[in-house]
This record gives structure tokens, C-alpha cells and sequence, in this order.
């Protein structure tokens, strides 16, 4: 009889054991401590890792060209599929357990919460790779305790100007505000100084470089239940961004084409935004264009901007995992970065490219790197979805003349309505 309950035991856990190891799990599955390579010997290799690359061109024949040095190199055939970036997440979920998934995906870092939690990927392993990565992009691929991608590019947004219109490269928020008065005349289409000033996304360094925060962090651990966005230093912000409207420097019914319609026709002195639209711009101002990093702040503080960074990540169905991280870094390494600089545009997440005199010595490029060391990365969490509206609206209302710390405030409380509906607690 004894012998009879010891086997029942020892089976339960077994049956435990294996359970335990279900796909639900995916994260725990694959979890080790970051940055420690736990692989000690390479499988056979494949024939074939397919990775889905964002339909965009450039972007395109970067990837392209890489992965056929990755080839010649491995003799393992990369079968690249452009997958708009934005879609590959519902993607994923429906062509991954049907085995016709990819062994890569390409995203931003502010999906990999939401990515992690789907149990869509698992954790990566960078080993000795770790520190060649900025640490803006380390903090960004983090998540509960893991690393979830391989860094390949990095980006926020800084301050063009327009060189016949602005004689010295802007300084200080108050160099932009001389200028905005001294050359805003909107029955002309003319303005000394415009942004997206109603899109959170935009405007959040005025909010940050006073002490706003999003969700209280700590070594990259967020609590949502701490929100910063009602708190001293962002009505701060939130007056700032008021003064712009009720000054008429930035119009009411902006919109991001008739902004950059009015910078590339030469009616516009300075404009905050992203390096994806440099081509834009100087085909419009040609050697006129100049880039500077945010302009500092009356408390001598750097605006501290959203930065963005797209990694390459480990689909949890890859049948390959060990190669397919192989070729992350084969891509992401120093010489591929360059070359994806150099085709595709986009700044790669490595201190050694940024310090490479192509991108370091570059007068449009180089303000942009500089800017995303005084930046911090989006949150990850999946309750950041929840922040956008609430936060977007009251922007709004604030450009309408509300009063700034009534709106923020009920921000907020909207804000955490929202999470608390959502689950993403």
C-alpha cells in the first residue's frame, strides 16, 4: 500500500512538473538572469530562419543586404518578409501557432509589455554582446527582469531650424520664444516656432524637464499606481505649452502636414520633430536645414524627451531560437548598424556607431544622438496604452485656454479609471 501512495506521489509530480511548462508560461519558460548567454553549445543549423522586417524600402534593402552577408557567412538562408511593424503583433498571434510564423519580429520597445504578457516572445540572452548597446536601449528592452530584444535603432525627436531665418543655432527655450515673437505672423502662414503642441507624445519633455514623470520608475520597475502628470512640475509644463496658444505662436488647428507643408516652404523658422523627416525637410530647404538637441530649459535642465527604440525579438514559437538570436546580433552588430545607418536612415542603438565620425560629425544626425542621452525611454508596461487619450485631451483643452491644473488633474483620474478598467493593473 505504501509503495502504492509513493508512486501516485512521485506521478502528481511529475504531471506538476510538466505543467508547469506549459506555453501559458512562456516568459518563465525562458527566463535567466539578464545578460547571461546560458546556451553552451550551438544546435545544428538550420536551413532556413525567416524574419519579418517593417514594409518600408529603405528599410528594406538594409535588412536585405545584411542578411545576405549573414548567409555567405552561415549558409543559412534568411527568408525576409516585410510585415507592416504595426500589424505584426495581431500577426503573430494567429500565424504562430499555426507553424507559419517567423523565427523575428521587428517592434518598437513600448510593445513588448503587451507582447510578453501575450506570451509571443521569449527573453534573449546577450552574453558578452550587453554592453555594446546603449544604455537608454538596455533600460528600453527591458521588462520584469529580462531583456526582450536586440536594439537596433534609437530615436527622439530634437529642434530644425531654418538657417535663413535664424541666424544663430537656438540655445534655450528662450531663444525659441524671441524668435517666435519676432517672426509669427499667421495672417502670412508665418511662425517663428511650431510643434504638434496638443500631442502628448511631443510635448512630454516640456512636462519632464520639471520634474513630471509618467509612471514613478525604479531600475526600470514602473508603478503604475504612481502617476506624475497633475504634479507641480507638470502644470509648470502644462503652462508653457498654454503660453504657446494664448500667445498665437502655435495655431489651434495645427495638423502635422500643413506644419511641415509651412517648414518646407521656407514660412517657418524652427520646428520640433523627429529625424524621419530629414529627407523631407531638405528637400524642401536644402542646405538651409539645421538640427540642434531641445533647447534648455529656464531651470538650465534638458528637456528630457520620449525615446523610441525598435529592436529585433524572439518569436516564442521559433523553432530555432539559438540561431535566430545569432542573427539578431549578427545584424545589430557594429559593422550592420553602420550599414543600416547609411541605407535606411535610422540611428542605431550602439555607442561605438554613435561615437563613429559618420553619424558623430554629421550636423543633422549627430543633434539627434545627442538628444536621446538627455532622453528616457516610453514605458513598456501595457498600462501606458491607457495614458495617450486622457493626457492628448486634456492638451486639448489646455490649447483652448482651460485652466492647467483643473484638467491635468482630472487626467489623472481618468488615467487611472482606465487602467483599473483595463486590467492592466
Amino acid at each position: 500500500m505504501k509503495k502504492w501512495i509513493v508512486g501516485l506521489f512521485a506521478l502528481m509530480l511529475v504531471v506538476g512538473v510538466l505543467s508547469a511548462c506549459g506555453p501559458d508560461d512562456a516568459k518563465e519558460k525562458g527566463k535567466s538572469d539578464k545578460g547571461k548567454d546560458t546556451t553552451t553549445e550551438m544546435p545544428a543549423k538550420p536551413q532556413k530562419l525567416k524574419l519579418w522586417v517593417n514594409a518600408e524600402e529603405k528599410q528594406e534593402d538594409a535588412v536585405k543586404e545584411i542578411t545576405e552577408k549573414y548567409t555567405e557567412e552561415t549558409g543559412i538562408e534568411v527568408e525576409m518578409v516585410p510585415v507592416d511593424m504595426l500589424e505584426q503583433v495581431e500577426k503573430l498571434d494567429v500565424e504562430g501557432p499555426a507553424g507559419n510564423g517567423p523565427d523575428i519580429i521587428f517592434q518598437p520597445h513600448d510593445r513588448i509589455g503587451d507582447l510578453v504578457l501575450r506570451g509571443l516572445v521569449e527573453p534573449v540572452h546577450f552574453g558578452d554582446h550587453e554592453s555594446e548597446y546603449t544604455d537608454t536601449a538596455l533600460e528600453a528592452v527591458q521588462f520584469d527582469g529580462d531583456y526582450w530584444g536586440y536594439p537596433a535603432v534609437i530615436e527622439t525627436y530634437a529642434m530644425y531650424y531654418n538657417k535663413s531665418l535664424v541666424d544663430k543655432a537656438p540655445e534655450t527655450m528662450e531663444d525659441i520664444m524671441a524668435v517666435a515673437k519676432r517672426d509669427t505672423d499667421a495672417s502670412k502662414d508665418k511662425y517663428g516656432f511650431l510643434m504638434e503642441a496638443a500631442n502628448f507624445y511631443f510635448t512630454y519633455p516640456f512636462f519632464s524637464g520639471y520634474g513630471a514623470y509618467v509612471f514613478a520608475n525604479e531600475n526600470g520597475n514602473y508603478d503604475i499606481d504612481d502617476i506624475g502628470l497633475a504634479n507641480e512640475g507638470a502644470i509648470k509644463g502644462g503652462e508653457l505649452v498654454k503660453e504657446w496658444f494664448d500667445e498665437g505662436y502655435i495655431p489651434q488647428d495645427l495638423t502635422p502636414d500643413i506644419m511641415n507643408g509651412l517648414f518646407r516652404e521656407g514660412k517657418v523658422s524652427t520646428v520640433l520633430n523627429g529625424p524621419w523627416m530629414v529627407r523631407e525637410y531638405t528637400d524642401g530647404i536644402g542646405d538651409d536645414l539645421g538640427v540642434v538637441p531641445l533647447p534648455l530649459l529656464d531651470n538650465g535642465e534638458h528637456p528630457k524627451s520620449f525615446v523610441g527604440v525598435k529592436s529585433y525579438m524572439l518569436s516564442y514559437y521559433s523553432d530555432n531560437k539559438e540561431w535566430a538570436e545569432d542573427l539578431m546580433a549578427f545584424i545589430t552588430n557594429y559593422e550592420n548598424s553602420m550599414t543600416y545607418y547609411e541605407v535606411a536612415g535610422e540611428i542605431p542603438a550602439r555607442d561605438d556607431a554613435m561615437e563613429d565620425p559618420i553619424i558623430a560629425d554629421d550636423p543633422i544626425y549627430s543633434a539627434f544622438a545627442e538628444q536621446t542621452q538627455y532622453g528616457e525611454p516610453m514605458p513598456s508596461v501595457p498600462a501606458m496604452q491607457q495614458v495617450w487619450d486622457p493626457i492628448n485631451d486634456a492638451l486639448n483643452f489646455i490649447s483652448k485656454g482651460e485652466p492647467v491644473d483643473e484638467v491635468l488633474k482630472e487626467a489623472v483620474e481618468s488615467i487611472h479609471d482606465q487602467i483599473e478598467a483595463s486590467g492592466a493593473k
